[in-house]
Order: structure tokens, then C-alpha cells, then sequence
């Protein structure tokens, strides 16, 4: 795609390519007619996190959120009020920007691909739909042949009362999730035999799911990278995330989270799942380390997230360019540097929670104690109300080693009444 840079007015006979098979050129409107802007679709706190970053860089933003008090929306240039599928609100985005991008997988797939008639789009429809569905997702997983030593949990699919009954008992005991809608712990169930399978399964309406067998978890990781629309792919280091209730609540990051060999391994299989469908833009891949007899354990991929993450919000402080960096630069068409990390770091996540005291009265956090603290960077999401388990911000922290940032990190969580750290 035609490169598009900051503070420029779009202008005819200025093409750009969009990155779809069969490319073809579009303008962006008559000389002079308005700067470029680059769109987010979703106006949650990864849109609000682009639109900055966005507007650093020195470009205008728009947002298609229906929230009209949506984190995002409220800082950016536009904001255009409508439903993801409204044929108005689409069109509206389509006129406003230069090129769209997605903050969230559960945007309808059908409405980027209505905006890649015009606009550049990235990432592609057919990318979000891979990870709308973990039907799909399975099959894109196991259709990249050679994952570089990364497998894929056993699983089946479960549609239909024949498929009910087909079950492999070997799957057992397992976890039970959803095709579609299932994020942060929701529309997954454990199953312990074929009765209570049946009964899961009854419990989520007969919806589509896939039954995952149940590992022997060790830890968990992700890795972040950045595909540009050339090609060119570059990488976070993995980073080692511990789940609370099926919510991310903290983030490692630094060299000893884990073995070279196995980070090695897991960016291969990361960027070979990217490449496998020509993807562009922040790209998140889940994995797990299971204990498989070896020393250092085996690496199963777990899922996948078509946007910028929660476990890479410590880039914003502890690397030379950030994960929503890299959404603006490849978005834009703009060349993708290797991310620099300069401190190791912690990230916690601040749910609702911290807002309430043990018996559920409200209370304002003690920011003032968490402030005084070296190293601590509070990122508030601009969110309107404070309610259990809604994400309202993270902390990041950073140091000059490893032993430093734990320290501080855990006195930060002990005022906060955050889970521990282990």
C-alpha cells in the first residue's frame, strides 16, 4: 500500500492500493480536501490507546462506536455514533478516513469488508472472522503445517447431537467453549465426563463449541508482532500472563520469563500464523506451556487476538515503540522497526474491583501511595463507572532489573488489593 504519511491533506492522483487479492486503487478525495485520517472501529480502551497514539504521530482519528461516551470517542477528532452494521455509519467512516483498522475481534466481519470496497482495512475481514469463530481458529492453527515445535490441544467440534454423541472420551476431562462471543473466561465451561458435557453443552443453548482437552498447565504466553502490508513481520519478546477468573491480571516481561529456545519458537509460530493469511496489523497469539514430560515443557497455541492486547500494554513503557505504535505504522503503510525493550516490567490490570472495598462499598483507590512509587505508570481508560470485573486501567512498571520491579510491583498490588504475585 501507498505509504500514508502525517500532516498531509489527501489528495487525487495520490492512489492507494488496497491490500486485498486483487488489488485495486482508490482516492482519498480531492487535493487539500482534509488530513489524513486513520479510523478505529470499537471506541473501548485498545481504540482510545491507537487514537493516541494516532494523534502523536500527527494524524486526525475516527471512531464508529454506538457509545457516545465511549473511552475512544471521546478523544478523538470524530466520532461517528452508530451500531457496527448501520449502512449510514459505515458510510460515514468510509467518507471521514483513509484507511480502518478494528480494536476489537467481535466487529462484524461483513462491515470491514464493506469498508475494503473503498478504504484500506487492516486487518483484512477474513483475518477478524478466523478468530470470530474457534472453530475456524482451530483449523487455521492446524492448517499451519510445521509450527516450528508448537502443537495444537486436541479438540473436537461439537454442532450437533451427532457430533454430541460422537465425543472422544480421550478429551476428557476438558473445557468446553463457545464458537463464537467467548472472551476473558466467558462461554467456557469445565467438563469432567460425557454426562456433564452433555449437560454444558444443553446449559449454552446448543450453540456451536469446541470441546478442548484439558492440559497440564505449566504457564501461559503470549506474543505480539506486527505484519506491515510488505510483508514484513517484527516481534515483542513472549511475555508470561497469569489469569484471574479468566481475566488477564498481570503481565511479565522480561528475559528470564522464559527459555531462549522456546521463545525462539514461539515467534516462529506466531509469524508463520500470520503469514499464513497474509495479515496485516497487531496481531496476539495465546500459547500455553503444558507439561509434556521434556524440561522445559511444550508449547500449545491457544488462541489468537486480530488486534493489540492486554499483555502488551507494558510497551508503552517499557519499549522504544509500543504495540499501538505499531497499529498506527502498519496501518499507515509506514516501515516496521524492530520494537527495543529498554526496562524490564510488570503490568497489572485494574478491573472495577479496586474501586470497591471487601464488602462491596465504593471507595476512591489510593493513587497517591501507588504514585509515590518508583517506576509506577497509571494508564486510566476514561471509562464512565466503576463496576466488578470491568477493565478501567493497567498499571505499568518499570526498573532497571528484575528483583527492583517485583519489589515494587507487589507493594503497589498489596495497596491496591490486587491478587498476588507469583
Amino acid at each position: 500500500m501507498k505509504p500514508l504519511f502525517p500532516g498531509t491533506p489527501s489528495a487525487d492522483g495520490q492512489p492507494v492500493t488496497l491490500g486485498e487479492a486483487g488489488s485495486r486503487p482508490v482516492t482519498l478525495g480531492k487535493a487539500g480536501s482534509r488530513p489524513v485520517t486513520l479510523g478505529v472501529m470499537g471506541g473501548g480502551q485498545l481504540g482510545r490507546m491507537f487514537v493516541h497514539a494516532a494523534q502523536r504521530m500527527g494524524y486526525d482519528t475516527c471512531v464508529l462506536d454506538p457509545d457516545p461516551l465511549s473511552p475512544a470517542g471521546l478523544v478523538s477528532h470524530q466520532h461517528v455514533v452508530a451500531d457496527f452494521s448501520d449502512p449510514r455509519g459505515l458510510a460515514d467512516m468510509a467518507r471521514c478516513c483513509s484507511a480502518i483498522t478494528t480494536e476489537f475481534e467481535n466487529v462484524p466481519a461483513d462491515a470491514l469488508l464493506s469498508l475494503a470496497a473503498t478504504r484500506p482495512v487492516a486487518p483484512s475481514a477474513a483475518c477478524v472472522a478466523i478468530a470470530q469463530n474457534r472453530v475456524e481458529e482451530k483449523a487455521h492453527f492446524t492448517a499451519c503445517a510445521g509450527l516450528s515445535g508448537v502443537s495444537v490441544a486436541p479438540y473436537a467440534v461439537i454442532e450437533s447431537n451427532a457430533h454430541l454423541r460422537a465425543a472422544d472420551s480421550n478429551l476428557l476431562p476438558g473445557i468446553l467453549k463457545t464458537a463464537r462471543m467467548g472472551y476473558d473466561g466467558k462461554g467456557q465451561v469445565r467438563v469432567n465426563n460425557l454426562a456433564d458435557l452433555a449437560a454444558a453443552w444443553a446449559d449454552l443453548k446448543n450453540v456451536a463449541c469446541v470441546l478442548e482437552k484439558l492440559m497440564p498447565l505449566r504457564s501461559e504466553f503470549s506474543v505480539i508482532v506486527a505484519r506491515g502490508w510488505d510483508g514484513r513481520v517484527v516481534s515483542f519478546a513472549p511475555q508470561r500472563n497469569v489469569h484471574v477468573n479468566g481475566i488477564l491480571a498481570i503481565t511479565h516481561a522480561y528475559e528470564s520469563n522464559m527459555p531462549l529456545a522456546q521463545s525462539i519458537r514461539a515467534q516462529a509460530a506466531t509469524k508463520l500464523i500470520a503469514d499464513h493469511v497474509a495479515y496485516v496489523g497487531v496481531l496476539c497469539i495465546e500459547f500455553f506451556v503444558v507439561d509434556d514430560g521434556s524440561a522445559d515443557g511444550g508449547l500449545v497455541v491457544n488462541e489468537m487476538a486480530p488486534r493489540p492486547h492486554n499483555s502488551g500494554h507494558y510497551t508503552m513503557n517499557a519499549c522504544d515503540v509500543s504495540q499501538f505504535d505499531l497499529q498506527v505504522l502498519a496501518l499507515a503503510g509506514l516501515p516496521l522497526v524492530q520494537p527495543r525493550q529498554h526496562s524490564p516490567a510488570i503490568m497489572l490490570n485494574l478491573l472495577g474491583d479496586v474501586w470497591f472495598d471487601g464488602s462491596g462499598i465504593p471507595r476512591s483507590p489510593d493513587w497517591a501511595a501507588v504514585l509515590a512509587l518508583p517506576g509506577v505508570h497509571l494508564h486510566l481508560y476514561g471509562k464512565q463507572g466503576a463496576r466488578p470485573g470491568r477493565k478501567m486501567g493497567h498499571l505499568n512498571i518499570t526498573g532497571v532489573d528484575v528483583a527492583g520491579v517485583q519489589s515494587v510491583a507487589r507493594r503497589a498490588a498489596d495497596i491496591l488489593g490486587l491478587p498476588g504475585l507469583d
